[in-house]
């Protein structure tokens, strides 16, 4: 009975295991949530013993469950393993390829290169995932990632295309004060804009945080462009990439670029597909793009 077992039990089982509950299971599988649960009442028949414990804080597995969504993990790892080494041998610089990268490199700087080079490589079509968060290339979420990182990422390959740099910006007609040129500090009188939560990782947020009273923040952003735009419409000073705000004529720097607030520019793909032509054809090409435009991306113009 057990040889019955199907893959796709396997991966319910993982689904279930990795959201604590049917409802997230139901979601990542793209079904109902009653399906999901006759589903599992099913395998758990035809096994003869339970998979998850029923608890009020959600599903909790089993030994037999915890093996069986290891079994599916693996399981999967291998499908995705045989998917990129089968793109790997790609023979000519054609089909989709998806890259992700944030919303400011690809409006700033990022959608003129992909123009160039779909015009250079018509039978490649971009697939392009804007975001923060990190998709994982291993997987398959993306092909390639253009992304701002100081660790990014042991298993991955690629080059470091430059430093991106911030400084700290203010709107053109509100230049310092001689009080502000003998004492940058008394920018900490000043009314700022500052990242939000979702990206107070980012090294300039917690610039903000350490040196401005939370009384002085007049809005927060979760995103760079907003905040961009924040600073743009006079609501108080803040940190900016220079690729972003050396673009905006309404903009001036207030302090020099802070190396503290550095991060280095990655394109990315996984070692198995990195020889597949389309790859191999975008990787050069935008790695090369981007390179001309360094001194933008740090902030020289």
């Amino acid at each position: 009975m057990h040889n019955n077992l199907a893959w796709d039990d396997f991966r319910l089982i993982k689904a279930i295991a990795d959201h604590d509950g049917l409802t997230g299971a139901a979601h990542a599988l793209n079904v109902n949530h009653s399906t999901v649960f006759r589903r599992l009442g099913q395998i758990e028949e035809q096994l003869g013993l339970p998979l998850f414990e029923r608890r009020k804080t959600g599903y909790v597995a089993t030994v037999a469950g915890t093996e069986m969504a290891a079994l599916a993990a693996r399981m999967e790892e291998d499908v995705t393993a045989f998917g990129r080494k089968l793109a790997g041998r790609d023979v000519a610089p054609s089909g989709e390829l998806r890259v992700t990268t944030t919303d400011t490199l690809y409006l700033n700087v990022l959608l003129p290169i992909f123009a160039a080079f779909r015009a250079a490589h018509p039978l490649i079509r971009l697939d392009v995932v804007i975001g923060n968060q990190t998709l994982n290339l291993s997987k398959r979420d993306a092909d390639i990632a253009i992304r701002a990182s100081d660790t990014p990422g042991e298993t991955l390959v690629g080059r470091r295309i430059a430093t991106l740099t911030w400084a700290i910006y203010g709107r053109a007609e509100q230049g310092l004060s001689p009080d502000e040129q003998a004492d940058p500090k008394a920018l900490f009188q000043r009314d700022w804009v500052a990242l939000g939560d979702q990206l107070s990782h980012v090294k300039a947020a917690r610039y903000v945080r350490d040196h401005v009273d939370p009384q002085r923040i007049a809005l927060r952003s979760s995103a760079v462009l907003g905040l961009t735009e924040a600073v743009e419409q006079g609501l108080g000073i803040g940190p900016l990439p220079c690729f972003i705000a050396d673009q905006r004529p309404g903009l001036i720097r207030l302090m020099p670029p802070d190396p503290d607030f550095s991060t280095g520019l990655w394109i990315l793909t996984h070692p198995d597909i990195r020889n597949a032509p389309r790859v191999r054809a975008f990787m050069d090409f935008c790695g090369n793009e981007l390179a001309k435009r360094r001194g933008l991306i740090e902030g020289e113009g």
